[in-house]
């Protein structure tokens, strides 16, 4: 069972939006401070743009989980989240982000890049492979 969001694109930006979470597991004791940092830290820009600047997807929404050892980020998006991992990585604000959680992770990662974006993404990356509403 692959949970690579990567290895399936969500294809072009067609209005239709997927939901991906990533897994940030935590050193033990780091839980109120990485709350502090999901709190504070600044919104990127919206419209993905792929490496020559063209849009090319939409972030939608982002929700954070915290708990004792682990937290999760599940974002909706519309386009190809290899684009979208890579957009994020060129943000200043992800930049500040990931600079202030690195101390707070037990399992190190590289978002100083587009390459090493896309690689924390395909490994951290979860599908989504349920939503259920009380109106669907």
């Amino acid at each position: 069972m692959s949970t690579e969001p990567s290895a399936s694109p969500a294809g072009p930006v067609t209005g239709t939006s997927q939901w991906f979470g990533l897994l940030y597991p935590l050193k033990p004791g780091s839980r109120e401070a990485v709350a502090e940092l999901f709190r504070q830290s600044g919104r990127p820009d919206h419209e993905v743009r792929d490496d020559e600047g063209n849009v090319v997807g939409k972030l939608l929404t982002t929700i954070v989980f915290v708990g004792e050892e682990a937290c999760t980020r599940v974002i909706e998006v519309e386009g190809d989240l290899r684009k979208v991992a890579r957009h994020m990585s060129r943000q200043p604000q992800v930049k500040a982000f990931e600079h202030g959680i690195a101390q707070y992770l037990s399992v190190p990662r590289d978002m100083t890049s587009p390459d090493g974006a896309e690689q924390f993404f395909r490994r951290a990356g979860m599908e989504c492979v349920i939503y259920r509403r009380h109106d669907d």
